[in-house]
């Protein structure tokens, strides 16, 4: 029924618009003639109608009907015989194929030039949108920001309810999220809405929601649209992301650098009081029997200093790895040495441990930095006593394999052994075991990390387990025999250089 009035009430103006132009050129027509003026002069009067009539109406029909009704007009009124209309009258055709021919190319011309200024104007609408779209998300403070100028545009832009839902550390709509990941076409047809994607570099950033009525009229200029504002508004979401990250890595650094700095200060400013209580406590256990009972006062004290002075050492050790400023001195040194000064520290602190030392007969030497290798086995058999009972045994071992041109250092306790979830982590800092006899000793969980940094700047590999024979663990370090042609060089322009 509404169809029905809207095709009358077109109709209607379609007549009203040919009388008008028709009656128009009639009147204009006789006052040419009033002038005296040639037909030709009418002719292109009523051309000029049916030009008008059929830009306005911009339809075939409406042009043919005012050339018909121009034609018939002209030859009634200003032909002769006036007031009647010749049938064998050549000129009467002559005059409707003009003007036949006038309305259908008018029309054509029309329709383009008005088709072209609608594609214009829907061009330059488009870009408006996408401009004020980037423009807003420029000045967005954060994500959410972004989210509802996202749903704003698009809901302006398609004249719907649409709505952005952000992914960003939200586990909302994680459901949601898994689909995006998942989907293989462009957008998700659902029964209630359809859902476009919105990726970011990395992964899903959000999505546009729009009803599924809406999304069903849409073509595929409205479509294309939509998906360069997406487009705009991933590139945002993901620059804001990049930033907030970074803004987070640059916090981290600064903070990191705060803690190396103050643990770097405070381990020099207490290492040479720590060196010089050692140092006198060490000569008062000399100067005193153990039978005296201040000699267990003593005895503590050193115990305490030198536990506090190898932890020292290590947060030294660790601020210069982080910083990438330990150096290795590397000289040619003989592992019996090394290994019986490590055992002689750990011996004075734990006398009541035993410590066996298997070493092969002839002199071993090769190229270490014997103060740092020396700390590797301090913290590893350090390690060992915190694992072991007092009536279990440590040892260290040393074997040299010529074929891969390698030293063998093996530290074996017999505690608990080594958690199988708990040997990915070994090596991390900070981390220290939860087995019942560690829980009775202190540890910072630094010194493995540190272990396994000094290894491998010597060119050598760490690893941990448990025992063959399933009694206790054991830790393994291996060193070259020889210096590397390239750190050879190396340790000679070094030392030109010094």
């Amino acid at each position: 029924m509404k169809e029905t009035r809207t095709w009358k009430y077109l109709f209607i103006c379609r007549v009203l618009l040919i009388a008008a132009m028709i009656g128009g050129a009639s009147v204009i027509s006789y006052g040419l003639q009033y002038m005296g003026l040639s037909e030709t002069n009418i002719v292109l009067v009523y051309l000029l109608a049916v030009l008008l009539t059929t830009w306005a109406a911009s339809e075939y029909i409406t042009g043919i009907a005012a050339s018909i009704a121009a034609t018939f007009i002209f030859h009634y009124f200003f032909t002769e015989p006036f007031f009647s209309v010749s049938e064998n009258n050549l000129s009467y055709g002559m005059t409707f194929v003009i003007m036949i021919t006038t309305a259908l190319i008018t029309r054509s011309l029309t329709f383009k030039m008005k088709d072209s200024t609608r594609e214009a104007r829907k061009k330059e609408a488009e870009a408006m949108a996408l401009y004020s779209l980037n423009t807003r998300l420029t000045g967005a403070s954060d994500i959410g920001d972004m989210a509802q100028i996202a749903a704003s545009a698009v809901s302006l832009s398609f004249d719907c309810e649409a709505e952005c839902l952000c992914f960003y550390r939200s586990d909302q709509y994680k459901k949601l999220r898994i689909r995006m990941e998942n989907l293989e076409a462009a957008w998700d047809q659902g029964k209630k809405f359809w859902d476009w994607p919105i990726y970011g570099n990395e992964e899903p950033l959000g999505m546009i929601r729009i009803p599924a009525t809406k999304g069903r009229t849409m073509d595929e200029e409205q479509k294309n649209l939509l998906q360069v504002m997406i487009e705009s508004i991933a590139l945002a979401m993901d620059r804001w992301q990049a930033s907030q990250k970074q803004m987070a890595a640059d916090a981290e650094i600064i903070q990191e650098r705060y803690r190396t700095n103050l643990l770097r200060s405070v381990s020099h400013d207490l290492r040479t009081p720590l060196s010089g209580i050692i140092g006198t406590s060490e000569m008062l256990l000399d100067l005193i029997q153990p039978s005296d009972e201040k000699y267990q006062m003593i005895k503590g004290i050193y115990n305490e200093a030198d536990w506090l002075h190898g932890m020292m050492e290590n947060i030294l050790s660790l601020t210069k790895l982080e910083d990438g400023q330990l150096l290795i001195d590397k000289e040619q040194e003989a592992v019996e040495e090394i290994v019986g000064g490590a055992v002689s520290h750990i011996g004075r602190r734990f006398p009541e441990y035993e410590i066996k030392v298997e070493v092969p007969p002839e002199l071993l030497l090769i190229p270490m930095d014997g103060k740092l290798i020396q700390q590797v086995l301090m913290n590893l058999l350090d390690n060992a006593v915190k694992h072991t009972p007092k009536e279990g045994e440590i040892c260290v071992s040393v074997t040299a394999d010529p074929k891969r041109q390698e030293v063998i250092f093996t530290v074996r306790d017999q505690g608990e052994g080594i958690k199988s979830e708990e040997l990915p982590l070994l090596f991390k800092p900070f981390f220290t075991s939860r087995g019942k006899l560690a829980d009775a000793h202190r540890g910072t969980g630094l010194g493995l990390t540190i272990c396994e940094a000094i290894v491998k700047a010597h060119g050598g590999r760490m690893e941990a387990g448990n025992s063959s024979d399933g009694k206790g663990a054991e830790f393994i370090f291996t060193l070259p025999m020889e210096v590397k042609k390239d750190e050879q060089s190396r340790h000679l322009h070094s030392n030109r250089r010094g």
